[in-house]
């Protein structure tokens, strides 16, 4: 059964068609690489999937019904956990605060958020830095955090931007040892990423997009072959 599907989806900024006519879906228990070039559109489409931007036209769809009218709120509440290609964290709270807040935001009892916070403080190996305002953390550290707050509840999937950008192999190897391990239980996932190592021996499945369509969809190490994609990629002919 799908987790999420899109169908149709199009969105446009002026005249530029960012996602345009986007159609695929995500089954239970998948985790399924997407990849393209800088201004592909997949950025757009996480927004629009999470509810932060609406789609000029096409649908959405949870667990095969559609979602109108999806809201941020709406989508976190519904199972849909997003972690941004720029961090967000509250700067200003404490680390482990930040997890309880993420927790209550998603209808989580006090006492039940503050169990699992400390729980995810310690796999992520953040317990030293816990009681530290977020902003004094290093940029890997945040990205770790931000992530953590993605899995306070047990989402349907998690939406990934780019997680790994920027972010020292240590911290990089506890988020992909993270993210294995509850793939292996039976987590679904949609990640982004230009980090090709990782989304070859993360994802069986890849979706590549240029220009604001889906250019391939497939098994990873089959779509990464692919000419056109190594064209989108190079910006000439594939050899």
């Amino acid at each position: 059964m799908k987790v999420l599907e899109a169908r149709g989806v199009t969105k446009s900024f002026g005249g530029l068609k960012a996602v345009d006519g986007v159609s695929f879906g995500v089954d239970y228990g998948e985790l399924v690489g997407l990849i393209g070039p800088n201004g592909s559109g997949k950025t757009t489409l996480i927004n629009i999937l999470s509810g932060h931007l609406a789609a000029d036209a096409g649908e959405i769809l949870v667990d095969g019904k559609p979602m109108r009218g999806l809201t941020p709120l709406r989508a976190s509440r519904g199972g849909i956990q997003r972690m941004f290609q720029l961090t967000r964290v509250f700067r200003r709270m404490p680390a482990l605060d930040n997890l309880v807040t993420a927790g209550c935001a998603l209808g989580m009892a006090l006492d039940a958020a503050q169990a699992r916070a400390r729980e995810l403080i310690e796999e992520l190996q953040l317990a030293r830095v816990a009681t530290l305002d977020a902003g004094h953390l290093s940029g890997g550290q945040q990205k770790l955090l931000e992530f953590g707050c993605c899995f306070m509840a047990q989402p349907k999937i998690a939406l990934l931007d780019e997680p790994f950008a920027a972010v020292h192999p240590t911290m990089k190897e506890i988020m992909a040892g993270f993210i294995r391990r509850r793939h292996a239980a039976g987590q679904t996932f949609l990640i982004v990423s230009h980090d090709m190592p990782v989304i070859v021996e993360l994802a069986a499945r890849t979706i590549c997009m240029n220009a604001g369509e889906v250019l391939a969809d497939g098994e990873t190490r089959k779509v990464l072959v692919n000419p056109q994609v190594i064209e989108a990629y190079l910006g000439g002919e594939a050899a």
